[in-house]
């Protein structure tokens, strides 16, 4: 049985909620009721606030994020019903037999899914995503595994993150469905799958290039654009460190300025310079406080006009464009 996207989510929100600070520290802790509560919480606002799409990782506080929102499931069960539910698999933690790694072999793939399934407590994930590429990975071992867990039902559809144009086709070519995410650290202040394309001949920009062409990819082959980190760390937003450089502190000013002037908080300006851009880019708010998450919603009505967006990345850029 292979599920439609729209079969339990007929419109995906603008934004997501990145489950990556919920259920404690990356130890082997146990979850609490104070993880859980506090995941409900943030749940609940973002339900409030329209948000549906939720991004997860086996690795997010070392199962623990999965594990969480599976004890919500498991009190709620109707919340899952009208939810989007994403993670990601292919990085594996250092042991005793091997360092960090990347891992995208089959059976890697199927036992990472396996184990998802269990700690969210669900019989499917609506979208799994490729954590980061694999310098071993074998497109025909990927197909082969999206195709079982296709046909068996635990996963609707598939994805990637953190990986660019090149990488994409080739690992396209082996698969009989398409890719249909792919989650990149895209902010104001993390700015080269953006400068590879409009100052490619700018040789201050030349690490951008390998980013060169993404954007459009994803565009050309209807390919959602997600941002992790799309608040570039809170730094714009309230969180200003006392080293910034200079172009980071005049860029916090001009977002200041713009959230009076739209009157909202800072997150909906940094939030809705990305949304601005016509590749559709799906913000994934890695906040867990309720008030903030409700902040954050705001940048769907804050409509910045061509020289407002220019004005933040150029001053961002911290140099004029080439």
């Amino acid at each position: 049985m292979i599920l439609p996207l729209s079969a339990h989510l007929p419109t995906p929100s603008r934004l997501a909620l990145g489950c990556m600070g919920f259920g404690g520290g990356w130890d082997d802790s146990p979850v609490t009721e104070q993880h859980v509560g506090e995941a409900h919480a943030a749940l609940e606002a973002a339900i409030s606030v329209g948000i549906t799409l939720l991004d997860h990782a086996d690795i997010y506080t070392r199962g623990k994020a999965e594990r969480t929102f599976g004890e919500i499931f498991r009190r709620a069960p109707s919340i899952r019903d009208g939810l989007l539910i994403q993670t990601k698999c292919g990085i594996r933690f250092a042991d005793s037999t091997a360092p960090g790694r990347y891992d995208l072999s089959r059976d890697y793939i199927l036992g990472a899914v396996d184990a998802s399934l269990s700690r969210l407590g669900t019989d499917w994930i609506d979208v799994l995503l490729l954590h980061r590429p694999d310098p071993l990975m074998e497109p025909e071992q990927i197909a082969e595994a999206f195709d079982r867990l296709r046909s068996s039902g635990k996963v609707a559809h598939f994805g990637v993150s953190n990986m660019q144009a090149n990488q994409m086709r080739w690992l396209q070519r082996a698969l009989s469905a398409p890719l249909i995410v792919n989650q990149l650290e895209m902010n104001l202040l993390k700015l080269d799958w953006l400068d590879g394309d409009s100052c490619f001949n700018d040789p201050a920009v030349a690490g951008s290039l390998p980013w060169a062409g993404t954007v459009q990819y994803c565009q050309e082959q209807g390919v959602q654009l997600q941002a992790w980190s799309p608040l570039a760390k809170g730094w714009l937003s309230g969180a200003l460190p006392a080293t910034a450089a200079p172009a980071i502190t005049t860029t916090s000013q001009v977002v200041e300025e713009l959230a009076t002037q739209y009157d909202v908080g800072p997150e909906a300006v940094v939030l809705a310079w990305l949304m601005r851009h016509p590749a559709g880019i799906q913000p994934v708010i890695g906040t867990t406080r309720p008030e903030r998450i409700r902040a954050c919603a705001a940048a769907t009505r804050v409509p910045l006009t061509r020289e407002q967006w220019y004005r933040l990345y150029v001053t961002a850029r911290g140099a004029m464009l080439p």
